[in-house]
């Protein structure tokens, strides 16, 4: 099979589709830009599957390098015979590859190579053969100087069976298989080892099938055992490796030598054979754990960055702290930085009815409609400080703590996810962005931007700080680094970026720009001005035609030379574009009403395949076109739900059983979903309260309903309401 047809079927989609996709990528285009211009070449395949397409390719042709180096290894051994060069060049896997290669690998000094060495393999070779005749009589015959004695000999003998026994690849493969599917995983707690939180305490004594551990319990047993505190061990029912082995070696029970092979059989499982498995049958699952769990990453770092933007206000952020104080920062609709500061509510200073006051001239003269506060230590505190200064408190706990008139303009808070704010606050990019700023202050103002726009604010800080993840430290950091960075350019690409207010961390997720053009974009606007065309960024240095090929499409231009720019229509089918307006009696500057009203006739009248035909276009390209033309630029982030915006503060002690609210999921999990329900904890939304076949994302507005509530240990058990 080629890689398209292995592909295809994995996927469940044509070989001539994959075909396509390989041959685009080859040509260096980007996947976001195959999935939204090139329709019509891989049959409207999404994104997903051609970065899955992209990935499974890479691994392939992996594959192909590794199975040439073998080859070449073993032809140049002179071991290579026909039957064997047919096995690697079917195999399928790397597993598979490399259990072909076990017998001629490369290995450290070995107790077979020893005797090997001491000229024992012929007797090994009588062992295997099961051999009639007396063993010891044949043994003696390999006395020498190196070989004092018959025992010496036979144990040679034995341990070179006993490593072919462990390198032979049907031993491994089957032992492998029955190994995942009967194996049995033991946990236990080292002595004296410590676990003061009881982290672990699950896995002090826990047993399990390999076939049934959940991937987040492979990841707490795993982290376990790297800390010190747990033991693991894999447990392989013997009749599983014995059966495999005899497959194999076959004993001839009235052959002398029977003995000596059972011997060595047992030495092979013990020593090598049994190790080796655990050590794969580990390594196997604990890919699958970190590729799940890297999808539960992806995923949520995907709805994330996917919510809904709250433009049009102008936002107070608020970074809460005690000893040092909370740090203050007011933004434009824009982002733009108006005002910074700090105040002192909470301990030692405990100067609330200043804060309040300092709040309060900063609200009226900026005229903030809206309050973020990062969710770290202090937020509870300065939750309340909000509350208050916008009238969300009682009269007589306002009376208690300051007399002030209230705030002039109506305000809201919401509480945002600090997550990242101190890695970014201390990046290379914020420095460059707030050079002058205090790097306490820079965390403020991303957090006040965060409500603004998450996905301008969020791509500044690496996504494995942004912390809505499972277990995200200890899995391959490579392989999540890829699927993250995947995600974001996905994201960021499907959205579009404004070129003229983007800054170069945006940017540099845009398909085909990267980094340095970027810099190079940011810094060509700052020296010439605001782009007016697509067409400018063409001479912007470094960026040249497949570059511009690759991007153009993501880029916005807002009120520019041409209209067009504004939407997701790519350049290259602007002609297009403009024959579909003409032939609705349109122009480019017709407004949306008009277009829509016109195109809609149009549609109506005339089947979209005789249009497809009438402008040399495909049909799928001539439905993006047109649903552009009439909403242009159109930020799917649009469809997502709001953040609930808070006036008053939700204690504790106000919870009872059975009480009903609405929250905002903050991070899904195989075991649920946290939410916020406006404490300073997320409450959990186990999954067996969560309906079958719904399926809950970051951002998600959900009611719920108050099931437990564990004080002491602050945590707060939440059910679904039926009625949503």
């Amino acid at each position: 099979m080629t890689h398209a047809d292995q592909i295809a079927t994995q996927l469940n989609v044509k070989p001539s589709q994959v075909t396509a996709v390989i041959n685009l990528l080859d040509e260096g285009n980007t996947v976001p830009f195959i999935a939204r211009y090139r329709k019509e070449m891989t049959g409207s395949l999404d994104d997903e599957q051609i970065r899955i397409i992209a990935d499974e390719l890479i691994r392939l042709r992996g594959l192909d390098e590794r199975r040439v180096s073998i080859l070449a290894s073993i032809e140049e051994q002179g071991k290579l015979t026909d039957e064997l060069r047919d096995s690697i060049t079917a195999a399928v896997t790397m597993t598979a590859l490399e259990d072909l290669y076990a017998p001629y690998k490369k290995k450290r000094r070995t107790r077979a190579m020893v005797a090997r060495e001491k000229g024992l393999e012929p007797l090994a070779d009588l062992i295997l053969k099961q051999d009639f005749g007396s063993p010891e009589e044949f043994a003696a015959k390999f006395l020498n100087e190196q070989v004092t004695n018959i025992e010496e000999a036979l144990q040679g003998a034995r341990d070179i069976v006993a490593e072919m026994i462990s390198d032979n690849a049907n031993v491994r493969a089957v032992t492998r298989e029955k190994a995942l599917k009967f194996g049995k995983v033991r946990v236990e707690k080292i002595a004296n080892a410590a676990d003061e939180k009881a982290v672990y305490e699950s896995y002090y004594e826990f047993e399990g099938n390999v076939n049934r551990l959940q991937p987040h319990q492979i990841l707490a047993i795993t982290r376990g055992e790297k800390e010190g505190i747990l033991r693991v061990r894999v447990d392989v029912p013997e009749r599983d490796w014995l059966d495999a082995i005899q497959a194999e070696f076959e004993q001839d029970i009235i052959s002398p030598f029977a003995d000596q092979l059972a011997l060595a059989i047992q030495d092979s499982a013990e020593r090598l054979l049994l190790p080796a498995i655990e050590r794969d049958v580990r390594r196997e699952k604990g890919e699958v754990a970190d590729n799940h769990a890297i999808q539960v990453f992806a995923t949520n770092l995907r709805a994330l960055l996917g919510q809904a933007p709250l433009s049009g206000h102008t936002v107070l952020g608020l970074d809460p702290g005690f000893r040092t104080g909370c740090k203050v920062a007011v933004v434009d609709p824009t982002g733009k930085l108006l005002d910074t500061g700090v105040i002192y509510p909470h301990e030692p200073k405990n100067d609330w009815k200043g804060s309040i006051n300092t709040l309060q001239d900063m609200i009226n003269r900026h005229h903030v409609t809206l309050i973020t506060i990062g969710n770290g230590t202090a937020s509870r505190e300065t939750e309340k400080l909000a509350a208050e200064l916008i009238g969300g408190l009682d009269t007589s706990e306002k009376s208690a703590r300051s007399t002030r008139p209230p705030t002039q303009h109506a305000t809201k808070y919401l509480i945002v996810s600090e997550a990242g704010a101190s890695v970014y606050s201390a990046s290379a990019l914020a420095r460059a962005e707030f050079p002058d700023l205090d790097v306490t202050i820079r965390g403020a103002v991303s957090i006040a931007r965060r409500a603004q726009d998450p996905l301008a604010e969020l791509v500044k800080i690496d996504p494995k700080s942004i912390g809505v993840g499972m277990y995200q430290h200890d899995v391959d950091q490579t392989a999540l680094t890829h699927a993250l960075d995947g995600v974001v350019e996905s994201v960021v690409n499907s959205v579009g970026v404004d070129v003229n207010t983007a800054s170069s961390a945006l940017l540099t997720h845009v398909a085909g720009i990267g980094p340095k053009l970027a810099t190079n974009i940011v810094t060509h606007r700052d020296t010439n001005g605001p782009f007016k065309s697509r067409a400018a960024l063409k001479k912007v240095t470094g960026l040249g035609p497949k570059a511009f090929e690759q991007a153009a499409g993501f880029m916005r231009i807002r009120n520019g030379k041409n209209p067009l720019d504004e939407s997701a229509i790519h350049p290259e089918s602007y002609a297009i574009a403009e024959s579909i307006l003409a032939r609705a009696a349109l122009t480019v500057d017709s407004s949306i009403p008009d277009r829509i009203s016109a195109l809609n006739s149009l549609t109506a009248s005339t089947p979209l395949e005789t249009l497809a035909a009438e402008f040399e276009c495909g049909v799928p390209t001539l439905k993006d076109i047109l649903e552009q033309l009439v909403r242009p630029g159109r930020d799917p982030r649009a469809d997502t739900p709001a953040p609930i915006l808070r006036s008053d503060v939700l204690k504790a002690e106000d919870l009872v059983t059975g009480m009903q609210l609405k929250g905002t999921v903050r991070n899904v999990v195989d075991f649920g979903a946290f939410v916020d329900i406006g404490l300073k904890g997320d409450g959990l939304l186990h999954k067996s309260q969560i309906p079958h076949g719904t399926v809950l994302k970051v951002g998600d507005i959900i009611d719920v309903e108050i099931q437990k509530i564990e004080t002491e240990r602050g945590r707060i058990g939440l059910g679904w309401v039926k009625s949503q």
